[in-house]
């Protein structure tokens, strides 16, 4: 369309090599793929040209009006899982938010990002965001393709551990119970590459953050364990 305009990605860099695999890849060796978000949020949001809503609002709040679900929805596209950072306990980088969502195709992800309706909402991503990375993984478990969009219900608990740098088999047999997700590749970061994601449903706060401590002591900067509050979960829920 003649009105396109690139998108800007101030929040991170792009992995132009693999987001070209992502769009070069052949019907037969498409299918669904997890796009594991990492957010920290501007303390004030910052649209450009004043384009943004009258008054300042927040990084955070900025993300809630850039909510794609309706434009996910129409690309065969659905949220599985939201939740809130309450500590970053291992990692040299704290976040704020953790979203995932699992695109029916990998070149359906890099197709709406030339959506006009993408577009416009993507301003709000843009001024809202200070940094993100996208990690795009399959899971160790294929039926969690066929698991329905979840419903909000009541808060729960997770730990999450994100590795670099090790082997998946390894990294997997290290935190029992957990739902793993392999990483063949980072889409947007800060140049660095992940290789495993994992997610360990706890029954409290207090549990999640003793299990993300567990999973994180004696790990360098390069790996991240964060202790979440669940409120959107079709990943530890069967």
């Amino acid at each position: 369309m003649a009105d396109e305009q690139p998108l800007k990605h101030r929040y991170g860099t792009i992995d132009k090599d693999y987001a070209m695999s992502l769009a070069t890849r052949a019907p037969e060796d498409d299918g669904p793929i997890y796009m594991v978000n990492l957010m920290k949020y501007r303390e004030v949001a910052q649209y450009a040209d004043g384009s943004g809503p009258d008054g300042a609002i927040s990084g955070r709040e900025a993300d809630d009006r850039y909510n794609p679900a309706s434009i996910l929805s129409k690309i065969g596209a659905t949220i599985v899982f939201v939740a809130d950072v309450l500590g970053t306990h291992s990692g040299g980088d704290d976040w704020d938010r953790i979203a995932i969502v699992r695109y029916a195709t990998r070149k359906s992800f890099i197709d709406m990002q030339a959506r006009r309706d993408f577009s416009d909402k993507h301003q709000h991503k843009a001024a809202g965001m200070l940094r993100t990375i996208i990690v795009c993984c399959r899971p160790e478990d294929v039926a969690l393709d066929a698991r329905p969009r979840p419903e909000h219900g009541p808060d729960r608990f997770a730990a999450m551990v994100v590795r670099r740098g090790t082997d998946a088999a390894a990294a997997f047999a290290a935190l029992p119970g957990a739902v793993n997700f392999a990483a063949e590749g980072t889409v947007i970061g800060d140049g660095r590459s992940w290789d495993t994601v994992q997610f360990v449903a706890a029954p409290s706060a207090d549990e999640a953050r003793t299990l993300a401590e567990a999973a994180g002591a004696g790990h360098s900067g390069e790996d991240y364990a964060m202790s979440l509050r669940v409120t959107l979960d079709a990943v530890t829920t069967g």
